[in-house]
């Protein structure tokens, strides 16, 4: 599929998604009205106001906007970040889905692959608006210089759990339009990818993510890299930062609760590991070219999907039936994007790498073959 065809969906995508989180923030004023604690519980209330603050245009009371002789200039710089972020949103989705549309169109075979892909990819998208917008909000709360940092990761880890139910409204109104813009076209071509190098590049970029789910997110290594670098002045105690961006979480040996129960939250990474690997399989064969972008996009989006089945799994196996601790469990959603996107790049480019080396001495061999029968 070509490019100016493939933005028309993306570009409808990015509209949704942007129109739909726009309205999440907008309602968050709801809860101010009179009875909306009462009729919702102040746990639930909370929640809800956590979940939808962080896309609310105007500051909401007790926001950390500056109250000063300038504060007319802080409150400029509050809507000066919303507007970065609605715009980045926009941007960063229709980015990856003109590329993800393109590769992997939504076409008989492939519509249930393209849907969870630009899910994925709108959490994505969402996180990095959020991610850039944070510096004008920091701000716009008269204190830009202080603690900087810690900061910027608090701020950016926000507005991820709403994310996740609109970038799948937005994924299935981008397949819809996609459809649509298809319907009379040809159906794309899938990659020749032999399954033994498919199998070696799925293992070389799972082996990629296992180093930060296995080996840096044991506690002990963990708590090295949240101490170990101090910085200084505007650039000091990046220790949260690091870990947001290079952890999927932490875990340590079963001392002090049940072998049972460690193994069951044990099996949460396995099955991160496990979506991880089987997408990284089928990947090459699905898109229409395995080129680096494609590959480093999908496998981004496949490291999402698979912190989203590690936390069902989690909420599933902790015994969690009250309806306020299921709203508390849907509040981790997202949880892990940031990491996603620097370990599922540097994963889609080793895979890559690994199936076109792989690819070509499994080809050398067949063309030999193939010469020696034609020869006798």
């Amino acid at each position: 599929m070509e490019y100016r065809y493939a933005a028309i969906p993306a570009v409808a995508g990015g509209l949704m998604l942007t129109l739909l989180l726009w309205w999440a923030g907008a309602s968050a004023d709801a809860l101010d009205l009179d009875g909306a604690t009462g009729a919702l519980g102040i746990e639930t209330a909370n929640a809800l106001r956590s979940w939808l603050f962080p896309w609310a245009y105007d500051p909401q009371a007790g926001a950390s906007v500056a109250v000063t002789a300038d504060g007319a200039s802080y409150l400029a710089l509050h809507d000066t970040a919303m507007q970065i972020r609605f715009v980045a949103v926009f941007l960063f989705y229709a980015a990856g889905a003109v590329l993800l549309v393109r590769r992997l169109p939504a076409e008989r075979g492939r519509v249930w692959q393209a849907l969870l892909a630009l899910w994925a990819w709108g959490v994505v998208a969402g996180t990095l608006a959020v991610t850039v917008s944070a510096p004008w909000l920091i701000a716009s709360g008269g204190r830009g210089s202080y603690r900087f940092l810690p900061q910027f990761a608090a701020l950016s880890s926000t507005g991820r759990t709403v994310l996740v139910p609109l970038a799948l409204a937005a994924a299935a109104w981008t397949v819809f339009v996609t459809r649509l813009a298809s319907k009379n076209a040809e159906p794309q071509p899938r990659g020749e990818v032999p399954a033994r190098a498919a199998v070696v590049a799925a293992s070389a970029g799972t082996a990629v993510v296992a180093v930060s789910v296995v080996v840096l997110s044991y506690q002990a290594n963990a708590a090295r890299i949240q101490t170990m670098f101090t910085g200084g002045g505007f650039l000091s105690e990046p220790g949260d930062l690091l870990r947001q961006w290079l952890l999927f979480g932490a875990w340590n040996g079963p001392s002090g609760v049940g072998l049972w129960d460690w193994l069951l939250v044990r099996f949460g990474d396995v099955l991160l590991l496990a979506v991880v690997w089987c997408a990284l399989r089928w990947l090459p064969g699905t898109l229409t070219r395995a080129s680096v972008p494609a590959m480093a996009a999908g496998t981004v989006c496949a490291v999402v999907l698979g912190l989203l089945v590690r936390h069902l799994w989690l909420v599933a196996t902790g015994g969690r039936t009250p309806a306020w601790h299921l709203l508390q469990a849907a509040s981790g959603l997202g949880q892990g994007t940031s990491a996603a996107v620097l370990w599922g790049t540097l994963a889609g480019v080793a895979a890559t790498v690994v199936l076109r080396v792989a690819g070509r001495r499994t080809g050398a061999p067949s063309a030999a073959s193939a010469g020696a029968t034609a020869d006798g």
